[in-house]
């Protein structure tokens, strides 16, 4: 008896491009791993640049089943994806996004449930990276038949992860607009709905949506500005209710224009001024939400609304300014730092700047240490007539008369408000907005070797909206201060700083330069409680991005085997440990008393290199400033590929650049630092063209140059 034969209806994938050749591959990969086999996809470049429709071509030369279609200038996704729908000869139709991907079983799942149904739906699951990973469920496939809530499905606006009967498209002649960038499916999709009394949803057909990391350099539709959204979704509404009388799918327009007034009008209103022609499009479309609808709401909502409503605008625009304000305050009385915010915002920044008053920061509050220290001392040492404020985490005792503010506390908002010169070397929260008078020094931390923002490609680190927010963090920026010509290149870029750079070396290596003798170091190693008669190493490694407990807070694991060091070494030499500052006061160390020495809550790393005969690091910039100063450095990189070809990525060639050796194990790290000597004489040559690179600028007097073009040649203000 012959065995049945069971046919498989090809499924037409379709796939708009535009410029997403970071994720493309990814994504047509994603479709070659299903395990239902029977597909073909159709891909429309829509326009791409000559890189991304080169890695088309070449996609589509190695996979016999990929159709490339181009379009000439760029059209859109409703464009493209109507022409797909025309391209295809699939009895079924899938949409995918090209930057996102698939779970291998999901055509299979969804071909399988669809049964009599012209159109089912998988679920999507947000992600920030390019890897895909398992999400297990209990048991059989799980799926639930949508009816008369159909319409809850159509939440994220989106026609991708549905299979649909292509016959089913032709018959009732769906088709996406190509009027509108964003919100072109609903005029597909909404249709698609009405048609279909019940929809079924398979939870684990899981489409995975990528959530992209750099809406800035090429953002996804759903990152497109503020205006632009809600423009297209005017649009789109008003098409809509022109074109659609079908009661429940009305319903769900006013809805939704509600709901999208509160989340994004809002919003966008808070900070920008009212168009005119903004609000006459608003006006029209809420006018046109059934009255009925309008009585599901709270009566802020309706308050706010009703002026527009009925046409006075000039209303509205004072019924949504005493709203905003109401919200801003609402959301300020919920805890202590959001009602100082509040004040910030509506209070402190509204009283007179004062042109005297430097407000300085570094390192977040933690320390009394780098460029802006030594910012602030010349300052005060050449009697500059300027009034100070330093912030910290906790209460310090500083030099000279600046007052010191506890970071977040009351007296931190009122005095970065009204100070006009901000000076620090990390960046300051999103949520201090900055005067156009106020002029704002960025020090920076180092030169980098480590991919930094928009030069990396996902992001690791507990913050998966890293690039925006350091986006407009930096764009507060007037001064960025750069220690090479390499970090200007690399600043200019992966800052997308293109205002005033400061190239005069970093203020923070001036000590390296001025206080280099022997009575300089045995001072400080006297100060801190070092011995004077044995040579010190300095172990100063830098975090790891995917190594944290949650956002702000990173763990770190100690990989040097300080028992067998001391051991080997410890006649000669004692260690002084280092940690960056996101993962200093983390470690036990007092069982090595007398040979190692936490230093990690030191404020000043600069005086630590000038004590330390030897520096052992990993991909940490304190390489770099280090290298003034000439001395042995060694290179403990135990995990150099997952570090390099997983978390950031170098900026130069470490395995042929650095001025010393790369060691994986500590007894390498023991016989290296034995063999010392030997090591420097090996690197002298590659040490020379290091310094010649990197080091040129720092000549002890970047301070004086940086301070001249912040303030001027004047001291008084």
């Amino acid at each position: 008896m012959k065995s049945k034969v069971v046919r498989l209806d090809k499924v037409s994938v379709i796939i708009p491009v535009y410029n997403t050749e970071e994720y493309i591959e990814e994504c047509i990969k994603s479709v070659m791993e299903q395990t239902y086999q029977n597909i073909e996809m159709i891909v429309v470049n829509d326009g791409s640049h000559h890189t991304c429709t080169k890695l088309l071509e070449n996609l589509s030369s190695n996979y016999h089943n990929m159709k490339l279609f181009h379009f000439n200038a760029r059209r859109g996704v409703g464009a493209a994806r109507n022409f797909g729908v025309e391209q295809a000869s699939g009895e079924f139709v899938y949409f995918l996004d090209s930057d996102d991907y698939l779970e291998p079983h999901i055509l299979e799942k969804l071909n399988q449930n669809i049964k009599n149904h012209d159109i089912i739906k998988g679920r999507t699951y947000s992600t920030n990276f390019s890897k895909s990973f398992a999400i297990l469920f209990n048991g059989l496939t799980q799926v639930k038949t949508y009816e008369d809530n159909r319409f809850k499905l159509l939440k994220n606006n989106s026609a991708a992860n549905y299979l649909i009967r292509k016959r089913f498209i032709t018959e009732n002649n769906l088709r996406f607009s190509e009027d509108v960038d964003i919100y072109a499916d609903l005029q597909f999709i909404l249709p698609a709905f009405i048609y279909n009394e019940q929809i079924p949803y398979v939870k684990d057909a899981i489409y995975f949506k990528r959530k992209r990391n750099d809406p800035i350099s090429n953002p996804a539709l759903s990152q497109y500005d503020d205006l632009k959204k809600i423009n297209d979704f005017l649009f789109m509404y008003n098409y809509l209710k022109d074109n659609i009388h079908d009661e429940e799918a009305n319903l769900f327009l006013d809805q939704h224009l509600l709901n999208f007034y509160r989340k994004d009008v809002v919003k966008y209103f808070k900070k920008n001024k009212k168009k005119p022609e903004l609000l006459r499009d608003l006006k029209k479309s809420l006018q046109r939400i059934s009255p009925e609808v309008i009585k599901a709401y709270d009566l802020f909502l309706k308050i706010e609304i009703r002026p527009l409503i009925k046409g006075n605008v000039q209303k509205y625009k004072r019924v949504m300014k005493r709203h905003n304000f109401l919200r801003e305050l609402r959301k300020g009385l919920k805890t202590k730092r959001k009602f100082y915010i509040f004040l910030y915002r509506h209070v402190f920044l509204k009283l007179p700047i004062k042109k005297d008053v430097v407000f300085f920061e570094s390192f977040l509050g933690k320390n009394y240490s780098d460029s802006p220290k030594y910012i602030y001392e010349y300052m005060l040492e050449n009697n500059m007539n300027y009034k100070y404020v330093w912030c910290f985490d906790e209460e310090r005792k500083l030099p000279g008369t600046a007052k010191t503010v506890k970071r977040f506390s009351l007296r931190y908002f009122y005095h970065l408000a009204r100070a006009k010169y901000w000076i620090s070397n990390s960046r300051l929260p999103r949520y201090l907005d900055k005067r156009e008078e106020n002029i704002y020094l960025q020090t920076w931390h180092g030169t980098p070797l480590k991919q930094l923002v928009f030069d990396m490609d996902d992001v690791y680190s507990a913050n998966p909206n890293y690039k925006r927010h350091f986006y407009e963090q930096s764009r507060r920026w007037d001064y960025l201060s750069s220690p090479n010509q390499y970090s200007s290149d690399i600043f200019r870029r992966a800052f997308k700083f293109d205002k005033k750079f400061i190239e005069a070396g970093y203020p923070r290596n001036d000590i390296l330069y001025n206080k280099n003798t022997e009575q300089d170091i045995n001072t400080i190693k006297e100060e801190i409680g070092v011995p004077l008669d044995k040579k010190v190493v300095l172990y100063a490694p830098t975090w790891r991005d995917d190594e944290f407990y949650s956002r702000g807070k990173y763990k770190f694991t100690l990989q040097l085997n300080l028992e067998k060091m001391k051991e080997e070494l410890g006649d000669d030499y004692i260690v002084l440990l280092r940690m960056h500052y996101f993962i200093a006061s983390q470690m036990d160390i007092s069982e090595f008393e007398g040979f190692a020495y936490d230093f990690s809550n030191y404020d000043d790393i600069a005086e630590l290199y000038l004590v330390s005969d030897i520096l052992i690091t990993d991909y940490s910039s304190v390489f770099f400033d280090y290298a003034n100063l000439k001395r042995p450095i060694l290179y403990y990189t135990y995990d150099l590929e997952k570090y390099r070809d997983t978390l950031r990525g170098f900026y130069i060639d470490i395995e042929t650049e650095v001025p010393g050796p790369l060691l994986r194990s500590t007894d390498e790290v023991i016989d290296a630092i034995k063999n010392i000597n030997d090591i420097r004489d090996r690197y002298q040559g590659r040490y020379e063209a290091f310094y010649n690179r990197f080091c040129h600028w720092d000549d002890g007097k970047a301070t004086k140059k940086t301070i001249e073009q912040v303030f001027g040649n004047e001291n008084n203000p």
